[in-house]
Order: C-alpha cells, then structure tokens, then sequence
C-alpha cells in the first residue's frame, strides 16, 4: 500500500489535478534546494517526499482566485 494514501490526501487538497500540482512544483523546489519540511520522510524520491509534507500538513495549498 502506498504511503500516503490517494484518499487521505484528497482530505487536504480538493482535487486530483491541483495535488499532482502542488506536489510537482514542491517536488521541483525539493530537487534544487534540497530542503525538506519534515524530518524523517519514508519516501527517498522528491515526489514521495512532497506528499508526505502534504499529509503532515506542512504544505499547504490556497485555492483563492483575486480579480482586479
């Protein structure tokens, strides 16, 4: 089974699409900076690792939309 689970994450991000967003732009970040927000990730991959920070709530994602 896969850590952490497609449901559990769907509890923080609203949709499908925005969490394989939110979690390419930080597996991104991850792979240049090298500065992962939790302590002991289970995952060594970049992705895994974002995931994770989305689960733990470390990541966050702001769906507000602002029209001039």
């Amino acid at each position: 089974m896969l850590y952490p689970s497609i449901d559990s994450l769907l509890l923080k991000i609203d949709s499908k699409y925005s969490l394989v967003s939110v979690a390419a732009k930080r597996a991104r970040e991850m792979q240049i900076k090298d500065n992962c927000l939790i302590t002991k990730p289970v995952s060594h991959k970049a992705v895994g690792r974002a995931l994770e920070e989305i689960h733990s709530g470390k990541l966050t994602y702001d769906n507000s939309y602002e029209e001039n």
